[in-house]
């Protein structure tokens, strides 16, 4: 029984002294085993999380791996409870709701530079393509933002009268549509074209307009509508989703549909 209260109080020393060097020094000094030992004393308060931790980094290859492992595959490791697999896998959820959060209740998104700012965090950890949908108003303000498929890690289904059913239900001016490609390449297939056309005809048929599609994937993104019409070299805060000239600058691309001071995207750019 003093064994027992003995080995206790050791491991009790030890959060606490990982804890103390977090408040003195913050994450920037700790190794990855040592974030994943923290974290793992809040769900598992009774045991030394220690060599839980090297197995998890040892097994999934890195804390980056071990977050963006789902709940049912840390529940296949021995030692880590409900409560654990629940932490480690809403971390990421976590971190993206953070990023949001920063840009307060209804951003703005008036250019190419928002919209990265705004979306970029939705894909943090994302090991499979997902779909988001942007709902705005006639000034560019964030109504709605909607996840509209969960697919693989190489494809996500992109459902045009979905899409327009959505955008009808927020009473959406207009639509931004970003997706990741978790494989890291950062074009756009041909299926991502063809579907962003036939979500261009659905929207354009009820009156609401797609102001872009992004793509993002290995920490880089890419614009359609900086692509077709402002070059990929431009940079994210010139490309403007709100014109205050009616004039298309240069002759690059296809786009040509300019209404209310808005430039989007039409069918016949794809």
């Amino acid at each position: 029984m003093l064994e027992k209260n003995e080995k206790k109080s050791i491991h009790a020393g030890h959060r606490e002294r990982l804890r103390e060097r977090m408040r003195r020094e913050g994450l920037a000094s700790f190794s990855e085993h040592e974030v994943l030992e923290l974290l793992l004393t809040y769900a598992i308060p009774q045991r030394d999380v220690n060599p839980l931790a090297h197995e998890l980094i040892a097994r999934f290859g890195s804390l980056s791996n071990v977050l963006n492992a789902e709940e049912e595959e840390l529940l296949r490791v021995g030692g880590v409870g409900k409560n654990a697999a629940l932490l480690l896998s809403m971390m990421p959820q976590l971190m993206r709701y953070y990023q949001l959060n920063t840009l307060g209740n209804k951003p703005v998104i008036l250019n190419l530079s928002d919209a990265r700012a705004y979306c970029e965090p939705l894909f943090l950890g994302a090991s499979q393509e997902h779909l988001y949908m942007v709902c705005m108003d006639q000034g560019g303000r964030v109504q709605h933002l909607s996840l509209m498929h969960s697919g693989t890690a190489d494809e996500v289904a992109i459902y045009p009268q979905l899409i327009a059913k959505t955008a009808l239900r927020y009473n959406a001016f207009a639509v931004l549509l970003a997706h990741n490609h978790p494989s890291g390449m950062i074009y756009p297939s041909q299926a991502d074209m063809d579907s962003t056309c036939a979500v261009v005809a659905a929207l354009s048929a009820i009156g609401i307009k797609l102001v872009d599609h992004l793509i993002f994937a290995g920490g880089e993104s890419y614009s359609m509508i900086r692509s077709s019409i402002y070059g990929d070299m431009a940079q994210a805060e010139d490309v403007s989703y709100i014109l205050k000239s009616r004039s298309v600058p240069g002759e690059r691309g296809r786009l040509r549909e300019i209404q209310d001071g808005w430039i989007y995207l039409t069918a016949g750019d794809f």
